[in-house]
């Protein structure tokens, strides 16, 4: 098994409703996000997917976050957007647009700070 991996950030405000504490108020993070992707097979030129194939949809899917309120956005109107349930979202949404019969979004990680975030990933 092959996976590769490509690695971004983005900026958005967020808040917890229902949190007894600080993070329950609007604040921001510069998220960092982490996508994996694996195949059992190389193409004819030795590679799994694209590099630039992968950043190019994590782009596509993050400029809709990017610099804004999650709180705000449909994805998160039944659901609070912690790191959890974005790497949920940016799995779901990866999938659509890079999976196919030889490769597979195989785990998303987002980070809210470089020491602290979540893996999203389904077998």
């Amino acid at each position: 098994m092959f996976e590769i991996y490509v690695k971004t950030h983005f900026s958005s405000a967020h808040s917890l409703r229902g949190y007894p504490g600080d993070c329950a108020r609007v604040h921001g993070h510069n998220w960092i996000v982490e996508v994996s992707v694996q195949t059992r097979e190389l193409n004819e030129l030795g590679i799994a997917i694209d590099f630039r194939d992968v950043r190019k949809a994590v782009k596509d899917v993050l400029s809709r976050m990017d610099h804004f309120d999650l709180n705000e956005l449909p994805a998160f109107a039944d659901v609070n957007p912690s790191s959890e349930n974005i790497a949920r979202f940016l799995y779901a949404e990866l999938s659509r647009a890079l999976n196919n019969e030889t490769v597979r979004v195989s785990k998303v990680k987002v980070s809210e700070t470089p020491g602290a975030g979540a893996f999203y990933w389904e077998e």
